[in-house]
Formats: C-alpha cells, sequence, structure tokens
C-alpha cells in the first residue's frame, strides 16, 4: 500500500493500515532472525533445517530468508515442500506469543498455497520487498495524505516500531496502538472497519 501511493499519488485520498510494516531489511531480519530469541526452540529448527539443506546458509553466505528463498525455488520437489512446511510453523510460531500452543493456520495444508505463499514471501523479503530507497525514507512524497495506522501492542512478529516511525513522517495520520492486540485480534478489526467508512466519506 505505501510502495503504491508512493508511486502514484494522485490515485489515492488516503490510506488505512493495518499491522504496519514495509518490509525493511531491519524488519525482515528481525522477524526471520532478531525475535529467535524469544522462540528459540522453534527457531533452531528453522535455521537448523536450512544449515543442512543450503549449503550457503551454512557456509555464511546467506541469510537465513536468502536461503529459504532459495530452497523454495528448488527443483528438489520435496526439498521445496520440506523447506514451506518449515517456514509456514515458524510463522505460526512467531504470531502465537499469548498462546498456550502454536496455532496452526488451516490454509497451510493446501500444499500449492503454501508452496506459493511462502515463495512470495520469502523472495520478496530476501530482496528488501524490491524498494530502493526504503519506504520509509521515501515519505516526502505522500506526507500530505491522511491515514490511519493500526496495530498491536503485542504484535511481536511487527513491533510498533514501524508503526510509530511511520505516524512521525505522515503529519496527517492518526495512529491506533491496540493495547491487547497482536499481529490481529477484534479491537484491530473494530478500528480497521471505521477507518475504512471513515476513508469512504472522503471520498464521497
Amino acid at each position: 500500500a505505501l510502495a503504491y501511493a508512493q508511486a502514484h499519488p494522485q490515485r489515492v485520498i488516503g490510506m488505512v493500515l493495518f499491522a504496519v510494516t514495509s518490509t525493511s531489511r531491519e524488519e525482515v531480519t528481525w522477524t526471520t532472525e532478531t525475535v529467535g530469541a524469544i522462540f528459540p526452540e522453534a527457531w533452531d529448527r528453522l535455521a537448523g533445517f536450512a544449515r543442512e539443506h543450503a549449503p550457503g546458509y551454512a557456509a555464511g553466505s546467506l541469510r537465513l530468508v536468502e536461503a529459504y528463498a532459495q530452497l523454495l525455488n528448488s527443483d528438489d520437489l520435496s526439498l521445496r515442500d520440506a523447506a514451506s512446511q518449515q517456514w509456514a510453523l515458524w510463522e505460526d510460531t512467531h504470531i502465537s506469543l499469548g498462546s498456550e500452543q502454536v496455532i496452526r493456520d488451516p490454509r497451510w495444508q493446501d500444499q500449492r498455497l503454501r508452496h506459493s505463499l511462502t515463495r512470495l514471501t520469502t523472495h520478496f523479503w530476501a530482496h528488501d520487498g524490491f524498494c530502493d530507497p526504503p519506504l520509509l525514507e521515501n515519505m516526502a512524497g505522500i506526507a500530505h495524505l491522511p491515514a490511519v495506522l493500526i496495530h498491536g501492542r503485542s504484535d511481536i512478529s511487527g513491533p510498533v516500531r514501524t508503526a510509530w516511525r511511520l505516524h512521525q513522517a505522515l503529519p496527517n495520520s492518526e495512529l491506533v496502538i491496540c493495547e491487547n492486540d497482536g499481529h490481529g485480534g477484534q479491537s484491530m478489526v473494530e478500528h480497521w472497519n471505521s477507518a475504512n467508512s471513515k476513508m469512504l466519506d472522503l471520498a464521497s
């Protein structure tokens, strides 16, 4: 959404952003590596698979996300499937903070969807979202736009810092921090619906 607004500001009347991220190198490193300090057993499993199957990662020439991007493009379909399973489990793990157990997303049971989502995610993340310059360094052209930024305080996967930085770069923005939500939640959805209605009023 931010990349589109920056490319086509004349087509945008405002933005409503939910669980705010910008695919920066810092954010990708956090989600794929740093947050492993909170989920060490799950991260060791994720990284261990890469060390075993991606020589570049074992040698230190690839970041973890780059290793998985490589594995998920492998000609070996069984390896690709196993890598997609590992990545999907990691995603479910780090968004399950506060739950008694990891909540598995039933969509992963669809192999075609799992392969597509994990491959796209790692491809874009390995290239920092193909955003050059990074999105948060390219805000001058859209600083005039109204925006509502909705984020959960307990979102360990994408800390609220990015939403705060974006709020500072957008003078006409409103930052809504839902104290009891994580990477989504009922309060966030309610604010999302309300913000969309207000933004539609601007368009009419």
